[in-house]
């Protein structure tokens, strides 16, 4: 089957996950994983996958990136766009977030000698992403009801 080709300028979707945990402090955090080419603090993300639907793929990458596993929310908690890094070109992408309530963090996991992984308080990971757009998005973590629980 032949790849449909895109036209110069489209915008691509992707999905992501923003992992997230209650602190012993009460305080919420969120797991930042490093990107394998330019080591920036992102959020665990790809592109959808097919037969699965975007909130489940999102946890998917979340799984292979992270080794984290937990309830993900079928709706998204936002939305980010930045210019990706292809080998010989850039592709503006429109990302949508989904949460992921951590349960389990995994010690073995698929891209774990690929990318370097830390939890943040909120507002320490808004400061240290590059797209302004999550790091609004991160920011607004805070205001979250579900949080609260």
């Amino acid at each position: 089957m032949k790849k449909a080709k895109r036209k110069p300028g489209e915008k691509r979707s992707q999905i992501a996950a923003m992992p997230i945990r209650h602190a012993a402090d009460g305080s919420t955090e969120i797991l930042l994983v490093t990107s394998r080419t330019t080591r920036r603090w992102i959020v665990p993300k790809g592109w959808p996958m097919k037969g699965l639907k975007d909130h489940d793929a999102a946890a998917r990458e979340a799984f292979e990136e992270a080794g984290v596993i937990g309830r993900v929310s079928r709706e998204p908690a936002g939305r980010y766009t930045y210019w990706k890094r292809m080998s010989d070109h850039f592709v503006l992408c429109k990302v949508k977030l989904y949460l992921l309530k951590v349960e389990q963090q995994l010690a073995n996991f698929s891209e774990q000698h690929q990318r370097d992984l830390h939890w943040f308080k909120l507002a320490d990971a808004a400061d240290l992403v590059d797209e302004p757009e999550l790091s609004t998005a991160i920011r607004r973590l805070e205001q979250l009801p579900a949080l609260a629980a």
